[in-house]
């Protein structure tokens, strides 16, 4: 399947033929409860030529107990470790890792958050690479050459918790919630100190996006199943949340992939909203 955010192991094949100065592939590779087993797995194998790229330290910026367990980086900081890891305007920014891509689609989204257009997600993860017969090097990629990216017109949209807050119970307003089942009704949660989810929001597990191989379904299949879940709001009018803002931007990568564009992100989500003195929580099935 070939669109404007995924790419094939055989199209990343073509692109490092032809011009491989201009794609920077980065191992997203991370675990919420061991932070180093990304970088662990990196150094055992990874796609020659990928560089690691750390969600807790680069796409994420400072937790202080209330803004979440990720929460977003400064944009500028954000553009500004882009270019340091050597990303220039036109570079082929690729993203993967081992879980489904939630990982890789927080670096897609946040890419496209400080306004670069120019990156995917490898579709299948690195299962997708092992499984085509081709090699995994161990030694670190050398650094690239600082490149010259700057920050520019945001592609993506955000809100924050206040604006989340005001827009409970709106006509206008649909939150879809990427955490799996059983946390967003409030049963086995292990990561935040609350459980259950934020009223009148739906749930959509992120990893029902992809099919029995890990690969994203397809944009019709995609389309229907959101489009069902919709009901009678417009992308416009969703917000995806998850756990702390990465499985949502999972959703949005779907929802793009289906040709839903407009959707926004509430970066802090559950682990920010649950931190709120005074927040509402339901538990339970969501009713649709």
């Amino acid at each position: 399947m070939k669109t404007p955010h995924l790419i094939t192991v055989a199209e990343l094949q073509s692109q490092l033929a032809q011009q491989p100065e201009k794609v920077l592939i980065c191992d997203c590779r991370y675990d919420l409860v061991d932070p180093e087993l990304g970088k662990r797995a990196y150094e055992s194998g990874h796609i020659p030529g990928a560089i690691y790229l750390n969600l807790g330290k680069v796409l994420s910026g400072k937790s202080n107990g209330t803004n979440g367990r990720h929460p977003l980086p400064e944009p500028e900081q954000l553009a500004n470790d882009l270019a340091a890891l050597g990303v220039n305007a036109d570079t082929l920014i690729v993203a993967y890792d081992s879980a489904g891509a939630s990982y890789a689609a927080r670096l897609w989204w946040c890419a496209r958050w400080v306004g670069h257009q120019h990156v995917v997600v490898l579709d299948g993860a690195i299962e997708a690479w092992t499984q085509a017969g081709l090699p995994l090097l161990s030694e670190t990629t050398p650094a690239k050459p600082p490149g010259n990216f700057k920050r520019s017109t945001s592609l993506t949209k955000t809100v924050q918790y206040a604006d989340v807050l005001a827009g409970l119970g709106r006509s206008d307003r649909l939150i879809i919630d990427g955490r799996p089942s059983d946390r967003f009704e409030g049963l086995n949660e292990t990561l935040d100190p609350k459980a259950g989810h934020i009223p009148g929001s739906l749930s959509r597990f992120s990893k029902n996006n992809l099919d029995s191989n890990s690969h994203f379904k397809s944009p019709e299949i995609l389309k229907a199943e959101f489009t069902s879940l919709m009901g009678q709001h417009t992308p416009e009018q969703l917000v995806a949340s998850c756990g702390s803002g990465v499985a949502a931007c999972h959703l949005l990568l779907a929802m793009e992939l289906a040709g839903l564009q407009g959707a926004a992100l509430y970066g802090g989500s559950w682990s920010e909203w649950c931190a709120q003195p005074g927040a509402p929580v339901e538990t339970g099935k969501a009713s649709i």
